[in-house]
């Protein structure tokens, strides 16, 4: 499927049907940490950007076998709330699929837009973004669409806050111990002490990133963190402990592109159409065929 994919097992979400409303790495940001790589299309421009009528046909298909979740999540290779009809998308699972939770990872930027935040309200869970206060910092992690400001991000988390009746996660990502000065930390603090969020999840590299130079945070610095958050409702995100069946999900596409690369010739772009696959599964499915030396 081209909009749906999974469901695979998060670190936070438990076993998650994926929907995919953004083509291939449209976004307000361009984060070093983003294991979908570096952004293509830097915009913070709503829009219908994907065929209402495909992606609720592909929904439809999944949820109406009533597979066994325990959520369904907007996420994927972009800014699930650039995509200006992610409302209805969210209103047609309600209406019609009401047994499954909704959740919508964002990284919060188009948040200060009052139509943006009404239209997840209906949402079970929405997991925002707060990865620095500092505008250096934030420029330096999340390499922003001009115009996005760490402080407007804190301002709108508070509306959102104040009007939405789920669960509010806040996600801080850490990517350098060197980067979170004691004084960084004291400002995420405050500034989620006055979104005051159901939780704020401590999260790290758990997969390849955008830039090499990344990698994942010690369990110790981590949690060093994370106690510094204390007593707010703060949540370690560690390495999985149940089996990681991402790899299985990827594996499934591994001989159709090993066909589609070897005997065909064809270029991850030509792969996805060919294929009808998101462009994100088609590179992830690359770095696996790497990694076992098949190509």
């Amino acid at each position: 499927m081209k909009y749906v994919f999974g469901p695979v097992n998060s670190r936070r979400l438990g076993i998650s049907l994926g929907i995919d409303i953004i083509p291939y790495k449209t976004c307000s940001f361009d984060c070093i940490y983003c294991e979908c790589g570096h952004t293509t299309v830097l915009t913070n421009e709503l829009k219908d950007y994907v065929p209402y009528n495909d992606v609720i046909g592909e929904i439809e298909q999944v949820l109406s076998k009533r597979p066994v979740l325990d959520v369904v999540t907007f996420a994927g290779s972009g800014e699930p709330t650039l995509n200006s009809r992610i409302g209805d998308f969210i209103k047609y699972i309600k209406s019609n699929f009401p047994e499954y939770k909704v959740a919508v990872l964002t990284n919060s930027s188009m948040l200060h837009k009052e139509e943006v935040r009404r239209s997840i309200i209906n949402a079970d869970i929405i997991y925002p973004s707060l990865d620095a206060v500092s505008n250096d910092v934030f420029k330096k992690i999340n390499r922003p669409m001009p115009g996005i400001d760490p402080n407007t991000i804190i301002d709108s988390l508070v509306k959102l806050r104040r009007e939405f009746t789920g669960k509010l996660s806040i996600e801080i990502f850490i990517v350098n111990e060197s980067i979170y000065t004691r004084e960084e930390l004291a400002k995420l603090k405050d500034a989620c002490t006055k979104i005051s969020p159901d939780e704020i999840h401590i999260n790290s590299l758990d997969r390849p990133g955008t830039e090499d130079r990344i990698k994942p945070v010690s369990i110790e610095n981590l949690e060093h963190i994370r106690d510094f958050f204390n007593p707010l409702p703060v949540k370690l995100i560690t390495k999985r402990e149940t089996p990681d069946n991402s790899k299985g999900y990827f594996s499934i596409y591994e001989d159709a592109v090993y066909d589609a690369i070897t005997k065909d010739r064809l270029s991850a772009e030509e792969i996805a159409d060919s294929l009808n696959l998101r462009m994100f599964d088609v590179l992830r499915t690359i770095k696996s065929l790497q990694g076992e030396g098949r190509i």
